[in-house]
């Protein structure tokens, strides 16, 4: 049981590490870090969001957040501002560079699917059981409810 090639963890590890290399040149033209552009989806989807609501879409802690929106925000793309209904929240909010950024990006996910050399339906089972696995790992985690 303890080979390399029998462990689950290592080809999702690996894939992860490759998938990253594959993603770098890429969002490089956008000046963007594969976990800032994880934000930036987020972003596209719902701005404004809390920095814990992207932590718990993005399986992330604050302390992983907060350096990587702090960069976000010098580079013009996101503002954050504490939240006036709850001083302990922060609100991060697309700018209009950041929205404008969208348009652009869409090119992204086109580059590196082409790049992986997959078909669209092979790429959706795919990305279905990967989602499967995450979330038998999440439901894991969680403590106990009584």
């Amino acid at each position: 049981m303890l080979l390399l090639d029998r462990q689950v963890c290592f080809p999702l590890y690996a894939a992860s590490n490759l998938l990253n290399r594959l993603y770098r040149p890429v969002l490089a033209q956008f000046n963007l870090t594969y976990p800032q552009y994880l934000v930036m989806l987020v972003l596209w989807e719902s701005s404004p969001c809390t920095v814990g609501e992207l932590g718990e879409k993005l399986f992330l802690d604050s302390g992983t957040l907060t350096p990587l929106l702090k960069r976000l925000a010098t580079n013009g793309l996101v503002d954050r501002q504490r939240d006036p209904q709850d001083e302990r929240r922060v609100l991060i909010t697309l700018t209009t560079q950041g929205q404008a950024l969208k348009q652009q990006a869409a090119i992204i996910p086109e580059t590196l699917a082409k790049n992986l050399q997959l078909s669209t339906e092979q790429l959706d089972q795919l990305r279905a059981q990967v989602q499967h696995m995450v979330a038998l790992m999440s439901y894991a985690l969680k403590p106990e409810q009584s």
